[in-house]
């Protein structure tokens, strides 16, 4: 079994900063993408940056000079440097990763974080 944690959501004036944190844990063979995506209520969820286990990135157009993506392969863990945040940057974050669970020859798979609220006040 596998699960992803996220933490470092929060309440943030515009212009301000947070991170967030995403730690795979439970029997983890292998971590391949992280990243993380954001939805807001009545919209589709959105792919705001990822990271292969080679360090390659992509980000959404939105985010591209203002958000960073980082991982620790030994710590399996990814962060999102957020800053200079505006109103619109206001959503619940998921973190999402493709894993191989439980035996280290498993087919990989995708899971999601349980979201954590990012609140930009204007």
């Amino acid at each position: 079994q596998a699960q992803l944690v996220e933490s470092g959501g929060g309440l943030v004036q515009t212009g301000g900063s947070l991170r967030l944190s995403c730690v795979a844990s439970g029997t983890v063979f292998g971590v391949n993408t992280m990243g993380w995506y954001r939805q807001v209520p009545g919209n589709q969820r959105e792919l705001v940056a990822s990271i292969t286990v080679g360090g390659s990135t992509n980000y959404a157009d939105s985010v591209k000079g203002r958000f960073t993506i980082s991982r620790d392969n030994i710590k399996k863990t990814a962060y999102l440097q957020m800053n200079s945040l505006e109103p619109k940057d206001t959503a619940v974050y998921y973190c999402f990763a493709n894993l191989r669970v439980g035996v280290w020859y498993a087919s990989p798979s995708d899971y999601w974080g349980q979201g954590t609220q990012v609140t930009v006040s204007s």
